[in-house]
């Protein structure tokens, strides 16, 4: 059984950001997560064949992506480790020391914990990052969004007038309220 089915907030902030859950019943078996973004990976003479971005969590701490490079990759928050130090001179009388130290991935133990980590770091590296692309992967670029926004207000009705009115009318009534 799945915890975060039950947390209310996980899955209003998936059905909001239009995530699914695509886990085989062997990775559910196993404790991992797996969900699928509304975004397509977008890699260089790789458009045709794009699939889209996915990510899971694992039973263990760890969170990656799993198709958006050669390999799956930590999600994980980094941390150094203590410096340790190594003798390199040992047969000498006078000792040489080697600073050593080591990155390894910051464990999130508890699954709700991964799961809102996952979204956030999604939402951040993700979704805000590619911004201008809609869910088949293609890029629309902002002259090509005003454009499209500026032809459509041409064949309006008079909406975007009205909106514009209101939103007038609330702006002066704000004023108001506040120095009133």
């Amino acid at each position: 059984m799945k915890k975060w089915l039950n947390n209310m907030n996980i899955k209003d902030k998936m059905d909001l950001l239009n995530i699914t859950d695509v886990s085989t019943p062997r990775q559910t078996k196993n404790g991992t997560v797996v969900w699928q973004l509304p975004i397509k990976n977008n890699w260089p003479g790789n458009q045709a064949n794009a699939s889209f971005i996915e990510v899971a969590s694992f039973s263990t701490g760890y969170v990656r992506n799993q198709n958006s490079g050669y390999s799956n990759y930590q999600l994980n928050k980094r941390c150094d480790s203590k410096p340790e130090y190594y003798n390199i001179n040992p047969p000498c009388k006078e000792p040489l020391y080697r600073k050593f130290t080591t990155r390894s991935c910051v464990l999130i133990p508890d699954e709700l914990d991964r799961l809102e980590y996952l979204i956030a770091y999604c939402l951040k590296n993700y979704y805000i990052k590619h911004a201008n692309q809609v869910a088949e992967g293609s890029y629309v670029s902002k002259w090509e969004h005003d454009y499209e926004m500026n032809k459509n207000h041409e064949q309006d009705c008079g909406h975007y007038d009205r909106i514009r009115d209101l939103e007038n009318k609330l702006d002066t009534i704000q004023r108001i309220a506040d120095h009133g």
